[in-house]
């Protein structure tokens, strides 16, 4: 089978007719069926309102047929007509929100595993802040608790599971998330974190990804560390001593290889 593409946007995307994320989107889910796009907004305290949003752009960018997937509890996420809703879409939108939310009311429900299967005969994800976070098999849990928090730890849960291997966080820059990010690989050194600044996204195919929107996507791969120490403070937060940490800063049209953790070179620039 072959498994549709993922685009991650690191939230925040314009939302014009002008706007290279979500024309991207639109782009990839046109090239499929009849470009039916799915909105599920469970993410989100304001759904309506989000979807609503949404709607607007992509019709606004030439989708003819939009959907919004209301599930607002387990019950409605093992609902079987509600896994039927996803059949005649070639594309799926998870706005932003609470990732939490995400992962309680449908990790591993009927409308998840449904989900899966249509992703894995070709259908196209996208996911934006909450929406991207839920991509992978692990999530950062923690919303902005840690911008103002002097604490290290950083809880881990589970998503969807689309990605195997990565950690990714969003609103990166812009909401100062290097060191949850550093410390959350710290302590899962076989993950490889990923940063995505807002209004950027990253469209991952084949064990690849390439960047698309305006700002920069940092990768952190602590693999190869040869040492990672924690200590305590007096006043009881946590510091946190590493070395051998390789990182990746990558703008708009490079791709980076996610099997061996390199940068490729985008089109007419040499290595």
């Amino acid at each position: 089978m072959n498994c549709g593409e993922l685009l991650i946007i690191g939230g925040a995307e314009d939302k014009c007719l002008e706007g290279e994320v979500l024309n991207k989107f639109v782009e990839l889910a046109l090239r499929r069926s009849d470009g039916g796009i799915g909105i599920l907004p469970t993410a989100s305290e304001i759904p309506e309102e989000m979807s609503k949003q949404y709607i607007k752009i992509f019709r606004a960018l030439g989708v003819d047929r939009v959907e919004v997937i209301k599930l607002d509890s387990r019950e409605e996420a093992d609902d079987p007509l509600m896994c039927e809703q996803l059949e005649s879409l070639s594309a799926l939108f998870i706005t932003g929100g609470n990732q939490s939310r995400l992962s309680e009311r449908i990790g591993q429900s009927k409308f998840h595993q449904a989900l899966s299967k249509a992703w894995h005969q070709g259908m196209v994800i996208a996911g934006t802040s909450a929406g991207a976070s839920i991509i992978g098999k692990h999530m950062i849990v923690a919303a902005d608790t840690m911008l103002n928090d002097d604490k290290l730890k950083v809880e881990i849960g589970i998503g969807f599971g689309f990605l195997d291997g990565l950690l990714i966080d969003q609103h990166f820059s812009q909401r100062g998330r290097f060191d949850r990010l550093l410390s959350a690989i710290a302590v899962n050194k076989e993950l490889l974190g990923i940063g995505i600044d807002e209004n950027t996204a990253i469209l991952v195919k084949d064990g690849l990804f390439e960047v698309y929107g305006q700002h920069e996507v940092l990768v952190l791969d602590g693999s190869k560390s040869d040492y990672i120490h924690v200590t305590t403070s007096d006043n009881g937060s946590e510091e946190l001593t590493l070395s051998g940490f390789c990182l990746h800063a990558l703008t708009r049209g490079y791709r980076f290889d996610l099997v061996t953790r390199k940068l490729l070179m985008k089109k007419g620039i040499q290595p």
